[in-house]
C-alpha cells in the first residue's frame, strides 16, 4: 500500500470515528503527505481520548506540543529574489499583509504518533489572543508535561489542569514570553553575575535596537571572467 493510500484510509477512519462518537472537527487538512486536524478547544480532551483509544487510530504517543503565534503570519519583511548582482540584499517594506483574527492568534499543535499502526497526525487548537487557555492533555498523554510547560514559557499559553505549570527554559523572574511576535528582539532586561553582591542581577538592555540585513553570498563572476581571459590569452599564444 502506498503512502497516499494509507493517508486516504486514515482520513476515512477519522471521519468514521468522529461520526460514531458524535464529535466534530473544524477542519482536516492534507498537505505534503501529512494531516492536520483542527478542533475546537472545548472538544480537545474528548478528541484526544478518541485518537488514543479508537482501535483504528491508536495514537498512543504525544511526541511534541508546539505553540504558534499567527499575529505576523503572511507578512514578508525581507526579500532577496530581486536583488542586484552586486552588494548585499536590502530589507524592504512588507509587500504582503494578512490580517489575523484576534480570537485565533495563538494555537497549540499536538504531534501524535501511532507506533502500532505506523501513522502520524497533527492536532491544532486555536486560542483567543486575550485568554490563550486550553485543557492540559496530561490525563491522556502524561508525556506532554514538559512540552506544555515549554509552550507556556515561550508563548504564555495556559494549560488548564496542568499539575506543575511553571517556566522551564527561562528564569522564574523572566518578564514576558520570548516566542511571541510582539516580544522585542533584544528583550527587556539583561542578566549578569555581580561579584560584589555575589548574586545575579538584572539590568536594562544595553544593546541599541538595530535592523540586521541578511547577507546573501552569490557566485563571483570576476573569477569566471578572469578564467575566460586566461584561456583567451592561451589560445592567442598558441596561434602565434
Amino acid at each position: 500500500m502506498s503512502a497516499n493510500e494509507r493517508l486516504d484510509d486514515l482520513v476515512d477512519e477519522l471521519e468514521e470515528a468522529f461520526e460514531e462518537n458524535e464529535l466534530e472537527f473544524v477542519s482536516l487538512e492534507r498537505f505534503r503527505g501529512e494531516l492536520t486536524l483542527t478542533v475546537a478547544a472545548e472538544n480537545l480532551l474528548a478528541v484526544a481520548r478518541l485518537l488514543r483509544d479508537h482501535k483504528s487510530l491508536q495514537f498512543e504517543q504525544c511526541i511534541d506540543v508546539c505553540g504558534v503565534d499567527y499575529s505576523e503570519y503572511g507578512k514578508t519583511e525581507w526579500t532577496t529574489t530581486s536583488a542586484s548582482t552586486s552588494g548585499f540584499s536590502r530589507g524592504r517594506e512588507p509587500d504582503t499583509q494578512k490580517s489575523f483574527n484576534p480570537e485565533s492568534r495563538f494555537a497549540t499543535v499536538y504531534h501524535l504518533l501511532s507506533v502500532v499502526l505506523n501513522q502520524r497526525i497533527r492536532v491544532r487548537v486555536f486560542l483567543d489572543e486575550n485568554k490563550p487557555i486550553v485543557d492540559s492533555v496530561i490525563p491522556v498523554w502524561n508525556g506532554a508535561d514538559w512540552f506544555e510547560r515549554e509552550a507556556f514559557d515561550m508563548f504564555g499559553i495556559m494549560f488548564r489542569g496542568h499539575p506543575d505549570l511553571r517556566r522551564i527554559l527561562t528564569d522564574y523572574g523572566f518578564i514576558g514570553h520570548p516566542f511571541r511576535k510582539d516580544f522585542p528582539l533584544n528583550g527587556h532586561v539583561e542578566m549578569r553575575y555581580d561579584a560584589t553582591q555575589q548574586r545575579v542581577v538584572y539590568e536594562p538592555v544595553s544593546i541599541e535596537p538595530r535592523t540586521l540585513v541578511p547577507r546573501v553570498i552569490r557566485d563571483d563572476n570576476r573569477y569566471e571572467d578572469g578564467q575566460v581571459a586566461v584561456e583567451a590569452n592561451s589560445e592567442e599564444s598558441t596561434d602565434s
